[in-house]
């Protein structure tokens, strides 16, 4: 006997219409089918829902273990990679807690701490640059500032030389580029790995005293995976993977989003002016209006879960988490959850995820996001979209952010003079 069809929601490759697409989730209950990219899943963006998910024992990143799909799928899926690789992001249990803790020694609060002045050191260099150009000349700010920022603090995190940032930021890009075909997929990724095999053999080399290195010493002194304590091969590749994609692409659409909506909300610019609002409310409120990451791939249902309202995701079955789309939930925000409202009491979000697998670089990257956007109003006062910008999204179902940021810088305020 035949299954019933099932009213799928076909999420767009291009995100060219996402308000459209939030609108949709939100009127199709607290989780319903979708197809992405041709592979079924179960999109949830009720945001009490999936937060009860992500940290629910029985939904599992592991599509090793809880996907039955996973073999058919990975071959021809354009997202393979977002489930292929071996890393804290597609573990579960023991071992996402084994991989966790190695990563998590590089983002203790002491080191995003210590990493505040170099940030500061980093942006001023960038409006410099900017500055040069000149009050009238067009610039695009996610280009010249919301890109090169968080590739430079992952670059110097992780030990990356200088010949390869410009490499990896394409790689990256087109890990979250959701238009690729599977061969255009299957090549970057094909690059990217043997850009991570040339780091660490040279890290192994000459090692330093970067997160690379520190992670290759802990792969060649303590044994090998579960068993030895430490991380595999490919875990080690896979870890590196992680960091420089999670580390970098998120903290460009916070900043890029956060400038954005300041420059087309004057009125709330206005009251982080008259110091009503605080840098940290910016950054938080674009956050939850616009998650970096629209739609994450993906978790898996380790056995039958029963929804409110007589919705039951079977086991085995895929599952999205609609960030985009919670962050604006009418459940949760009422009828303001599309409004940037810098004072809004109560800016809880879900844009860095929930639970055990809650984003261990989201102090770095609000840290990042909070000095990039106070440097950049406090040099460019006058500040203002280009003359017909048009903000178009990046052609991505995941990455939430605009192709580019074309801007007026104005006349830039006066600088102090340096202390001799």
């Amino acid at each position: 006997m035949e299954e019933p069809p099932v009213d799928r929601l076909v999420l767009d490759p291009t995100g060219r219409d996402r308000d459209a697409e939030t609108a949709e989730l939100h009127g199709r209950g607290p989780a319903t089918p979708v197809d992405i990219l041709g592979v079924r899943a179960w999109a949830v963006a009720d945001p009490a829902l999936l937060e009860d998910l992500l940290k629910d024992a029985r939904v599992s990143k592991d599509p090793l273990r809880h996907w039955p799909a996973f073999a058919e799928v990975v071959p021809t899926w354009p997202l393979a990679l977002w489930v292929s690789a071996r890393n804290m992001f597609t573990a579960h249990g023991a071992d996402h807690r084994r991989l966790r803790r190695l990563v998590g020694t590089a983002f203790t609060a002491r080191r995003i701490t210590a990493l505040a002045e170099r940030v500061e050191q980093l942006t001023d260099a960038l409006l410099d640059g900017l500055a040069a150009a000149g009050p009238d000349t067009p610039v695009d700010l996610r280009e010249r500032l919301a890109y090169p920022l968080p590739i430079q603090v992952i670059a110097e995190l992780l030990g990356l030389p200088e010949d390869l940032k410009e490499r990896f930021r394409t790689a990256v890009d087109r890990v979250f580029d959701t238009t690729l075909t599977p061969e255009e997929s299957g090549a970057n990724t094909a690059e990217f790995y043997a850009m991570l095999d040339g780091l660490i053999a040279a890290k192994r080399r000459e090692p330093g005293e970067d997160m690379t290195s520190q992670l290759i010493a802990a792969r060649d002194t303590e044994g090998e995976g579960a068993d030895g304590g430490a991380l595999t091969e490919e875990e080690l590749r896979d870890t590196l993977l992680l960091v420089v994609s999670a580390g970098y692409e998120t903290t460009v659409n916070l900043i890029d989003n956060g400038i954005a909506n300041l420059l087309t909300h004057p009125d709330q610019l206005a009251l982080v002016r008259a110091g009503k609002a605080g840098w940290g409310d910016v950054v938080e409120e674009a956050l939850r209006r616009d998650a970096p990451v629209a739609h994450l791939p993906l978790r898996y249902a380790v056995e039958d879960i029963e929804l409110p309202g007589g919705v039951t995701i079977p086991r085995g079955e895929a599952i999205l988490a609609s960030y985009a789309a919670a962050g604006r939930h009418p459940a949760r925000y009422g009828d303001s959850g599309a409004d940037f409202d810098v004072t809004r009491p109560a800016k809880d979000h879900l844009a860095f995820g929930h639970g055990p697998h809650f984003c261990l670089g989201a102090p770095l990257a609000r840290l990042e996001g909070q000095t990039a956007l106070r440097k950049l109003f406090e040099r460019f006062p006058d500040l203002a979209l280009a003359p017909h910008a048009e903000l178009r999204p990046v052609e991505s179902l995941i990455s939430n952010g605009h192709h580019t940021l074309p801007v007026l810088l104005g006349r830039p305020a006066p600088q102090a003079p340096q202390a001799s």
